[in-house]
């Protein structure tokens, strides 16, 4: 959750409030070491207009040395909702995952499997291409543009059954952006394009050729027809 201020932010807040009236277990998850604000007094409001089942997850208690704010959270929180659970966890350090997930099973209702046992993920092969070069791009920018950029899949040639051209253009929004993505004698790029293509050979199964583009798009998360073929639907 966060405050829509581009198409973009809009359109991901529409799709969390549709996810809210669909969903059999609705986990909220916030920054327990930092002092609650209006943003999470918010979103609290949106858990309960919901009425759908609840657990409350406290992350970040590796950072909390006075346990007694740890749980004058949750005897805050246990006040103003009825949880089904409340579960303090460490996503760094992987604490409690274990029996989160035992709560997340235990608060599911029993049905048969909506895809069969090799179904990955519903998404095409293209998007996660996408997603796996802009994996890459954060991992090598880290905080000088981290939400700044965009990856659409181009083209996709079939050459061979073991061998693909995959053609990636990255959007940002400043030349100085660009810049910063294609680094000194292009070396960044050259970094980000090795370490994609390692990672989409490895989820295809065989070898792909793969050129990545940076084009300045400026304000992209305005820009509804990249949105669309982003597949972010309004």
């Amino acid at each position: 959750m966060h405050k829509p201020g581009y198409e973009l932010n809009r359109r991901m807040m529409a799709a969390v409030h549709d996810a809210l009236l669909s969903v059999d277990l609705v986990c909220l998850i916030r920054d327990a070491s930092a002092p609650t604000g209006n943003g999470d007094r918010f979103v609290l409001d949106l858990v309960k207009q919901s009425e759908k089942p609840a657990l409350l997850l406290l992350n970040k208690t590796d950072r909390i040395k006075d346990k007694s704010k740890l749980l004058s959270l949750i005897e805050w929180y246990s006040g103003e909702h009825e949880w089904k659970a409340v579960v303090p966890i460490s996503a760094l350090k992987g604490d409690q995952v274990e029996p989160l997930l035992a709560e997340m099973v235990q608060h599911l209702p029993e049905a048969e499997p909506l895809f069969s046992e090799d179904d990955l993920t519903d998404q095409p092969v293209r998007a996660l291409a996408s997603e796996i070069v802009r994996e890459k791009i954060l991992e090598q920018t880290g905080e000088e543009i981290p939400y700044v950029t965009a990856v659409v899949t181009e083209k996709w040639e079939e050459v061979r059954e073991d061998f693909v051209r995959i053609y990636c253009t990255i959007f940002v929004e400043r030349p100085s952006q660009k810049k910063i993505i294609i680094g000194h004698g292009a070396a960044r790029l050259k970094h980000i394009g090795m370490r994609a293509r390692h990672d989409i050979e490895k989820m295809l199964g065989h070898r792909c050729h793969l050129e990545l583009f940076v084009k300045v798009e400026d304000d992209w998360r305005d820009r509804e027809h990249l949105l669309d073929d982003l597949g972010i639907r309004s």
